[in-house]
């Protein structure tokens, strides 16, 4: 049975316009609780960012699971990852993060994972998706599920995080700037590195319902940029909405990406004996950093774009680290998902123990230039069906030789094929880029 709702991080859409209305959520609230109450007991934890339809969704799912017979435990605004944390210090069944992550406040989704704290099965998801055809049936009045608060949610997960490090992480000393961008870390986000040391400035951290990821957090790092720059501090962290994204700003106010903090991560690890096999990265990983992993002797693969991709190929490789260029980067030694704060820590403790600054170790890595090209088209199809596409690949590859790559995929979301070039030459490989997505539009459009 293929999946309806689901897509690879949960169910996303705009509020309002179906599946993200009031109805569906509480419906969905009680399918979930159906499946978990035929599995057994325990409650079900939920969390959300700082949008305001999250207040309404929030009560949607309460009701439904307590119609299911389901008890609730409500943690308030929480990141991500921490609801991943707290469903497994608590012996959850289940654990629900209301968030639509880097998106726009006008979006939101829902997020499911196990009591071990991982994404939900293909197979459990379908057992949901079954019961969303039926009608919401309520158990017995005293087998209704109870709703309890977490009180103190914050604190535990601040204490987590300190102690992911392996050991008492000093960060006296160091000068952060810290960007919450009005989402999900605005409380917890400053308070772990402050607690550790550092002097911290912190901004993004005054969320209103309305302002999550608004030109600022990760997806909007420039105005990080400049703080750090006007301050003249070390470097600059920011997270997105929902906190399992981490983008970083060295001290010279350059953006460090994810793919250049996997590789500082990956380096650390490997200069003092930690490493455990590769890291797992995906298509869109830039070359340069596949490149400088080889030439430090660190194996590398690539898994389809999506954490859960990723985080699938890491399990399969028994290899504890992997990420995206978006910054979702997962280090499976401390935490089972990816965590915005945990990643940081682990490059900040990667700048302590090397002595360098964080423009120093980024300074090893060299990115390859980068084009993407996105092409709307009628209907999306297999362009490795398509002769015409197929040969102008093949010389652009030609071309490239050794020294690029090329890609084309299509997008999960929308009527799109995304062609991407990288390669050492950015003329060339904008030159390339535009050859090709004019052969993608000729032959699909």
């Amino acid at each position: 049975m293929g999946r309806k709702f689901f897509g690879t991080d949960g169910i996303r859409g705009r509020v309002g316009e179906f599946p993200i209305t009031p109805e569906f959520v509480l419906k969905l609230g009680w399918a979930a609780g159906k499946v978990l109450a035929a599995e057994g007991e325990g409650q079900v934890l939920i969390g959300k960012d700082t949008r305001i339809s999250g207040y309404m969704f929030e009560s949607a799912l309460e009701a439904g699971l307590s119609a299911a017979g389901i008890d609730v435990c409500l943690t308030g605004p929480m990141p991500t990852p921490a609801i991943a944390y707290l469903t497994r210090t608590f012996n959850g069944q289940a654990g629900i993060v209301i968030s639509a992550s880097h998106n726009p406040f006008y979006d939101n989704g829902i997020k499911f994972f196990s009591g071990n704290g991982t994404k939900l099965s293909d197979e459990v998801e379908e057992k949901i998706e079954a019961l969303l055809e039926g009608d919401v049936d309520v158990v017995p009045s005293e087998k209704l599920g109870k709703v309890t608060r977490l009180d103190d949610a914050a604190g535990r997960y601040i204490e987590y995080c300190k102690a992911s490090t392996s050991h008492q992480l000093d960060l006296r000393g160091l000068k952060l700037v810290i960007d919450a961008g009005h989402g999900a870390t605005y409380q917890v986000g400053p308070s772990v590195f402050k607690e550790l040391g550092a002097d911290v400035h912190a901004m993004g951290v005054s969320p209103n319902g309305v302002n999550i990821n608004k030109n600022a957090g990760s997806t909007k790092p420039e105005g990080l940029s400049q703080v750090v720059q006007e301050l003249g501090v070390d470097m600059g962290i920011a997270f997105d909405g929902d906190g399992d994204r981490v983008i970083m700003v060295d001290d010279k106010g350059d953006i460090v990406d994810g793919d250049e903090l996997l590789y500082i991560i990956a380096r650390d690890r490997q200069a003092h004996g930690e490493l455990k096999g590769g890291v797992v990265g995906t298509l869109m990983t830039n070359l340069g950093m596949e490149k400088a992993l080889q030439k430090a002797g660190i194996e590398f693969d690539r898994a389809k774009v999506g954490d859960r991709y990723v985080n699938e190929m890491m399990i399969a490789k028994g290899w504890e680290i992997g990420g995206e260029s978006s910054g979702h980067v997962i280090c499976h030694d401390v935490s089972t998902t990816g965590d915005g704060i945990v990643s940081a820590l682990q490059v900040l403790k990667a700048v302590v123990r090397s002595g360098k600054t964080l423009s120093e170790l980024r300074s090893e890595m060299s990115k390859y230039p980068q084009t993407m090209i996105n092409v709307r088209v009628k209907v999306k199809s297999d362009t490795d069906q398509i002769p015409a596409i197929v040969e102008a690949v093949q010389q652009s590859e030609a071309e490239l030789a050794d020294k690029g790559r090329v890609l084309l995929r299509p997008s999960g979301t929308e009527p799109v094929i995304r062609v991407m070039v990288e390669g050492e030459d950015a003329a060339q490989v904008r030159q390339q880029a535009e050859k090709l997505a004019k052969v993608v539009k000729s032959a699909m459009v």
